[in-house]
């Protein structure tokens, strides 16, 4: 099933208990980041309320008792945009209430499918499968109605290898 803006807000937002995504794209281009991954890449300060509308969805679900998770799925070199996302963007997610790890497949991909495609699953029930070119564009979302198990399966091993996000920077040293 096709998600489209409206079907995607209010298939994401039905969630019970959790939302956990498997981030895997080493760049994301999408038009509304753009600005402000060039402003990151010239050495610019990050503009006020940056993510704003993402941080107060996540401290909504939060105060209804829902989590947010993710892995952010790396392999060294980070690209800019990772490095972009690690400055300005993860930083605020985790303030704002989203559990974030990062699983660093530099060396073993632990058998993941590290493709095109991103996953959100929810409830540890539902997929949306997000679908990406590979320059990181994203060409739509849609709903998953196979076998879950899988997909459960790959977050257990993704979160079982996955260190948070502030352990993991420690030794990363300046992103910029």
């Amino acid at each position: 099933m096709l998600l489209n803006d409206d079907d995607w807000r209010e298939f994401f937002d039905s969630f019970a208990r959790d939302a956990w995504r498997f981030e895997a794209q080493p760049t994301y281009s999408m038009p509304r980041e753009q600005e402000n991954v060039a402003r990151f890449l010239r050495g610019e300060g990050k503009p006020p309320g940056h993510n704003a509308r993402w941080h107060e969805r996540v401290r909504g679900y939060r105060a209804t008792g829902r989590s947010v998770g993710r892995v952010r799925v790396v392999r060294r070199p980070l690209t800019d945009y990772q490095r972009y996302q690690f400055a300005w963007g993860i930083p605020g997610n985790i303030e704002a209430g989203e559990d974030i790890r990062i699983l660093d497949v530099t060396q073993d991909d632990l058998g993941l499918p590290l493709t095109c495609r991103d996953w959100w699953l929810f409830d540890d029930r539902r997929i949306a499968h997000l679908n990406f070119r590979p320059d990181g564009t994203q060409i739509g979302r849609d709903g998953y109605d196979g076998d879950v198990a899988p997909y459960r399966e790959r977050k257990r091993i993704a979160l079982e290898r996955a260190v948070p996000f502030e352990e993991y920077v420690k030794g990363l040293g300046p992103l910029s």
